[in-house]
């Protein structure tokens, strides 16, 4: 008898050789007795769930539903209408009656007025008026307005929390110091200016908690003239300056033939790093691998959760685009950035460059000029929405926790983080504790918090690394009103 190679007899080796049937069952023999672990779930998705959509304020939804883009067409069609919006036009006196900047000026606060009546005198009608002087760009000292309305808000300890939308009303053609000629600025940017005005229009019926700013700044295209006065005020002033929209060159540009143009989407640019950060926060930045979580990158992160909660999937939302803005180019969001505040710019998806910056002309076939034939009324009202539904969704949530922090005192696996509440935070507050890969661009898992009583701090301890994911809390109203996510 032979058992495994071996003569039992002689005990003298003998060559085995094992049939495929028998290797193949001691293979299986020895999978089942020595199995192979499956990679383990990862802390961060043990103890959380996937962030979702919030839900739907049938009050902000119904506010939406009234953009119309028919107004918007009207709005743009009476900016063109003022021949040249060039800045430097308001020191002329020999313009045709009811042409240059200062008369689109009048208009643009004849509007938010008119609104203001419809709402039982419910906005603020103000006009932030300068002499700059000369400057590039700018010959002589020259008078620019920038005009604004406020919606106050309805809850006293929260209205001093603002969230402000703009567009730049003034225009120019390939001569900035032309002030003159034909400048009739569709895209650039009286559908930014459309999109404040309509904004305003749609809720200011509204009764939210915090305060809303709708704006038409001027001075955009000789420097960011009037948008850095108006930050700058607004910083003097102690403006609790949450969030800012600047939408500039939001038409949809309509250029026959383009076919690379995209409708479903509006680019969102936001900083990584805040302007004039110190070298202690550059510090601690990098330390924290934090060059993705500026204020202003938070905003846009809001607004793309905003889109997910009032724009079906796949028919309009923001493109988030992780830098400043356009390479060689520069927008009025910068001047809030760099007085600390938010800010973030939205622009169409694929610029027409012969239809900005330009003389109208004709040459060689093409048709230069930005003119009101190549906008998209119905592309503009959706960034209208887009901009509505991010304000109210802000202004009706609790506003920002602060005093985020993580404790880092010693070597652990866990973390430890502690935040308080927004100032006048209202009742029935709650928080979501959220993180993401560190790679990932956009908060991928939740917890939900209860608040702490009273004004005492909120401590919590999470069996997530904090070296592998990044964190961030936002506060929640008891309607799912989300607010602005803080990062420690």
């Amino acid at each position: 008898m032979k058992l495994l190679g071996f003569s039992r007899s002689a005990l003298s080796f003998v060559p085995f050789r094992p049939s495929r049937l028998w290797l193949a069952a001691a293979l299986m023999t020895a999978i089942s007795v020595s199995p192979v672990s499956a990679p383990a779930q990862p802390d961060y998705q043990l103890h959380a769930t996937p962030v979702t959509a919030a839900p739907a304020d049938p009050a902000i939804a119904a506010a939406l539903a009234q953009v119309s883009d028919a107004r918007i067409r009207q709005t743009i069609e009476k900016l063109v209408g003022f021949g040249t919006r060039d800045t430097i036009s308001s020191m002329e006196t020999d313009l045709p009656p009811g042409q240059g900047v200062t008369a689109a000026a009048d208009w643009i606060a004849s509007q938010f007025e008119e609104i203001s009546k419809q709402c039982g005198g419910c906005l603020e009608v103000k006009r932030d008026t300068f002499t700059n002087p000369a400057a590039d760009r700018i010959p002589k000292p020259t008078t620019i307005t920038n005009v604004y309305a406020i919606l106050r808000g309805s809850d006293t300890a929260q209205a001093k929390r603002m969230y402000l939308v703009t567009g730049h009303y003034d225009s120019r053609n390939s001569d900035t110091l032309d002030d003159h000629g034909a400048a009739p600025g569709a895209n650039d940017d009286a559908s930014g200016v459309a999109v404040s005005i309509e904004c305003a229009r749609v809720l200011s019926k509204l009764k939210l908690p915090a305060s809303l700013v709708f704006v038409a700044v001027a001075g955009e295209e000789q420097g960011l003239n009037g948008s850095s006065h108006l930050a700058k005020l607004a910083k003097d002033e102690g403006w609790q300056l949450e969030g800012v929209l600047n939408n500039d060159i939001v038409g949809g540009n309509t250029t026959p033939g383009d076919t690379l143009q995209r409708k479903d989407v509006v680019r969102v640019f936001s900083e990584g790093i805040p302007a004039g950060a110190t070298p202690e926060q550059l510090r601690r930045i990098r330390a924290l691998g934090a060059f993705d979580d500026a204020p202003s990158r938070q905003l846009a992160r809001a607004m793309a959760d905003v889109a997910r909660t009032y724009f079906p999937k796949g028919t309009f939302g923001p493109f988030l685009v992780a830098r400043p803005d356009r390479y060689l180019r520069g927008g009025d969001h910068t001047s809030f950035n760099r007085e600390g505040f938010s800010a973030v710019r939205l622009t169409e998806w694929r610029e027409d460059f012969n239809h900005q910056h330009q003389n109208v002309r004709a040459e060689n076939g093409i048709q230069y000029g930005d003119l009101l034939q190549f906008v998209d009324f119905d592309y503009v009202a959706q960034v209208a929405r887009l901009n509505a539904a991010t304000l109210a969704t802000l202004a009706a949530s609790p506003g920002i926790p602060t005093e985020l922090k993580i404790d880092a005192r010693k070597l652990e696996n866990g973390t430890t983080l502690s935040w308080k509440a927004p100032e006048g935070a209202p009742a029935g507050l709650h928080y979501e504790l959220l993180w993401r890969e560190t790679t990932a661009p956009d908060w991928e898992y939740v917890q939900t918090v209860p608040a702490a009583s009273g004004t005492e701090p909120v401590t919590l301890t999470v069996p997530v690394s904090k070296d592998n994911v990044i964190f961030g809390v936002r506060a929640m109203d008891a309607a799912g009103h989300r607010g602005l996510v803080a990062t420690p």
